[in-house]
């Protein structure tokens, strides 16, 4: 059994912008620096034996500045948010109805749903492999999370997107996964 605890990554530029980043690799904004900073003092009890994350730098300065100096931390691309290849960083008003569409069919010259949790469950199998027993932090994406819920938790993709938290503006501080 692994206990995995999932973290997003903290607000961006293109968030903050209203935009759907997918695989464009933006910056932190301050506020996201800050959301960051102030997880590590939220979760200061929760111990990890190691910390995954996604390759975008987002991702990646979310971890360090939330890890750095306390936990090994790992960088995994197949953590990485769904690739929305020509609708990378557009308007979220535009990608976000589109979800539905395109859980079994690609985004135009990106991929689908179902890509990405193929992707996670290769992460999963992997992480049974290494870490059984462990508890494992994961920094990452939306899409990976969503996937978290379709594979462990047994939603189909629309339940996931139907409960997702951003739809209720209900951020905590981690969700909590059981890998058997």
């Amino acid at each position: 059994m692994i206990n995995i605890t999932y973290f997003v990554h903290g607000t961006t530029t293109d968030n903050e912008s209203g935009l759907s980043s997918g695989w464009n690799d933006v910056e932190l904004s301050d506020l996201g620096k800050k959301q960051s900073i102030e997880l590590k003092e939220l979760i200061k009890d929760k111990k990890f034996d190691v910390v995954f994350c996604s390759d975008l730098k987002r991702a990646v300065e979310s971890t360090s500045l939330t890890f750095e100096n306390s936990v090994p931390i790992m960088i995994d691309e197949r953590l990485r948010e769904c690739n929305y290849g020509e609708y990378n960083s557009k308007s979220s008003e535009v990608v976000e109805p589109m979800q539905e569409k395109m859980i079994t069919d690609r985004f135009p010259e990106g991929e689908s749903y179902e890509d990405v949790k193929i992707r996670i469950e290769e992460f999963l199998k992997f992480l049974k492999q290494n870490y059984d027993g462990k508890s494992v932090a994961i920094i990452a994406h939306k899409a990976p999370q969503l996937a978290l819920d379709v594979i462990i938790k047994n939603k189909t993709w629309e339940q996931a997107f139907a409960q997702d938290w951003r739809k209720r503006k209900a951020w905590q501080p981690g969700w909590e996964y059981i890998l058997d």
